[in-house]
């Protein structure tokens, strides 16, 4: 849906109304209908209009979702609110997310950077830790921005490239920045899809999800455990598998207040999450693994918790 706020306040500001624009500008009644039902107008009408009142497109109207959660999200990105939904989730999520990887920053560290692009660090901080907090903030702005496309593999090496770019690993020759891995890498003892193999996967992986005619949260949390079962990347698997799961829990509207503290209950339980991880990918039981996530979003959740149960599918068999 668009809304033309800013076109009706710019034609109040000169007197004028949206028939007016049928008069002087020659544009058809169907497309000032098409202004009033909230649907997009052509690019060259809307320069049109926007040459006409001496502003901006930009000024005249705004791309608005159905979707309340990302709406907010996307209207508090767009000032920066302070102490909003958007603010709370970009610094608990990115404290935790980056916690479970091993970054030295604490969650105090990594809100002053969030608030104020500074940082007030103590001796031994990697750099890195630093330069990834940052990434990561424009990583969940990327989320937001494409959440409600259809996820494609340009979307998943878009978050890659952002969420690594300019980091130590990226001057590596053998690191492919917002690509797929060019080495073999080994997880927890046990070698992982090789780099010959991953394109194909990952198009099948995607072309699976994109099959699916209702995505269930169940559906997303299988996505979840298959992504990092691939380990499509060099470094960055574990946080991109989180930014994923952000991405479509918000795209598909089925969670609220989960995407603030679940990043925070994943680490609290990090070793039970990385029992049910193995269980599902090393021995094919999803089972344990779906029976967390759930439990964990009834916790994060409280009562949005009958949210989670009414858009998916059965998981205690």
């Amino acid at each position: 849906m668009t809304s033309y706020d800013g076109l009706l306040r710019k034609l109040e500001e000169k007197g004028l109304t949206k028939t007016d624009l049928t008069e002087k500008l020659g544009i058809s009644s169907r497309t000032v209908a098409k202004i009033s039902r909230g649907e997009k107008i052509a690019d060259h009408v809307l320069k049109k209009i926007a040459d006409f009142l001496g502003c901006t497109t930009e000024e005249l109207c705004r791309s608005v979702s159905d979707n309340t959660l990302l709406q907010t999200l996307r209207d508090e990105k767009s000032i920066r609110m302070s102490g909003g939904l958007y603010h709370e989730l970009q610094v608990r999520m990115t404290y935790n997310s980056n916690h479970i990887e091993g970054s030295k920053l604490s969650e105090d560290q990594t809100r002053l950077i969030f608030e104020t692009n500074t940082v007030d660090v103590g001796e031994g901080i990697p750099v890195d830790d630093i330069i990834e907090t940052v990434n990561h903030f424009r990583a969940i702005d990327y989320v937001i921005d494409v959440a409600e496309e259809p996820l494609t593999e340009s979307i998943v090496k878009e978050l890659h490239r952002i969420l690594k770019q300019s980091t130590k690993d990226s001057t590596l020759s053998w690191f492919a920045v917002g690509d797929y891995k060019k080495r073999p890498n080994v997880v927890g003892g046990r070698e992982t899809v090789k780099p010959k193999d991953v394109p194909f996967r990952m198009k099948a992986l995607l072309d699976d999800y994109a099959a699916l005619p209702t995505v269930t949260v169940n559906d997303i949390i299988r996505f979840h455990y298959r992504f990092l079962a691939l380990r499509p990347f060099a470094q960055g698997t574990g946080r991109m598998s989180r930014l994923l799961l952000l991405l479509q829990l918000i795209a598909r509207g089925v969670l609220h207040e989960p995407i603030l503290t679940m990043s925070i209950w994943l680490e609290g339980n990090i070793a039970e999450y990385r029992t049910c991880l193995d269980e599902a990918i090393l021995r094919g039981n999803e089972q344990p693994l779906l029976m967390f996530f759930h439990d964990g979003f009834s916790d994060c959740a409280g009562a949005a918790c009958n949210s989670v149960v009414s858009h998916s599918d059965s998981y205690r068999m």
